[in-house]
């Protein structure tokens, strides 16, 4: 077995990369080195750890059995080290680093413009790699420590996940104004009577609490167009006599553009927009600060 004492240290946060990336170049982008450097570190791991590691594919690496192994343990043991280095100081003019995080473009469409306006001031060496993936994928994501941060709604979560809600989202109708009788209001029935537009991805989304309100009244509604996009859900709407029912924030700025907001004729709770991450990240004071950035990019005005 190898002592510790003969251990560089340096290695491990290289190898946290490499499987976190699974590829030289990104990982080497990453660390801030050279991929001949990367690729160095990764033949004196093979032969510290007597493993390939990380064997090559398509499109990259693929983990060897003990690297998977691996993986968690050095993840939960590296943000010990930088817990215990770093204190909770997070010098966020002079960082330089890259935060993983996953979101919908209905997430992305709230935060990502104020929040990247403040990076840009405040954090310049600050980078973003933003992904989005279906729900139980984002938590598997968050579980592995290839996401940092991910935003959403989690109704449940695995245990050694921890939920921080931004804000609590309602939901509202939009339709076109003019499919409306003057004096009109939306009533259940006629709401019932109409044809829908559903933004969804392949596991329903919000979508799901729409349909399960209209359950528990023992009614259905017609869906006549599925998109998986909320940046085209307004435009669909308008000049047609299809309703779209979202969340409210989604459809701010389409209420001046010829669409109209109505309440929902019926009972419907509101859901907690939240961020989520793995409890091994307590003490990062980094991704505190990036998730307080992000809370203060919600916030109205």
């Amino acid at each position: 077995m190898n002592s510790l004492r003969a251990v560089d240290l340096n290695l491990l946060v290289i190898l946290e990369a490499l499987l976190s990336e699974r590829h030289l170049s990104r990982a080497a982008e990453r660390l801030h080195m050279s991929q001949p450097a990367v690729s160095h570190a990764l033949a004196r791991l093979r032969h510290l750890l007597d493993d390939p590691l990380l064997l090559r594919g398509k499109g990259g690496f693929q983990p060897t059995a003990r690297a998977l192994a691996l993986a968690r343990p050095l993840a939960d043991a590296l943000q010990s080290v930088r817990s215990v280095l770093g204190g909770a100081v997070f010098e966020a003019a002079t960082a330089q680093r890259v935060f993983r995080l996953a979101m919908s473009d209905y997430g992305a469409a709230l935060i990502l413009p104020a929040l990247l306006r403040r990076l840009r001031v405040e954090a310049p060496g600050i980078d973003l790699a933003v992904s989005y993936a279906s729900r139980p994928a984002v938590i598997a994501g968050v579980q592995d420590g290839e996401i940092d941060l991910a935003l959403g709604v989690f109704p449940q979560l695995p245990e050694p996940l921890h939920r921080e809600t931004l804000f609590e989202e309602t939901f509202v109708c939009a339709l076109d104004p003019a499919s409306l009788e003057p004096g009109e209001t939306l009533t259940l029935e006629t709401y019932l009577a109409r044809p829908h537009v559903l933004v969804a991805s392949s596991e329903g989304g919000m979508a799901t609490e729409v349909d399960a309100a209209l359950a528990q009244l023992g009614q259905t509604r017609r869906i006549a167009v599925r998109v998986p996009y909320w940046t085209v859900a307004a435009d669909v709407v308008r000049g047609t006599d299809l309703i779209l029912t979202v969340a409210r924030r989604t459809l701010q700025e389409s209420a001046v553009q010829g669409v109209a907001l109505y309440p929902v004729p019926f009972a419907i709770a509101p859901f907690a927009f939240e961020t989520i991450r793995h409890c091994r990240t307590q003490g990062d004071a980094g991704i505190a600060w990036l998730r307080a950035a992000i809370a203060q990019a919600t916030e109205p005005g």
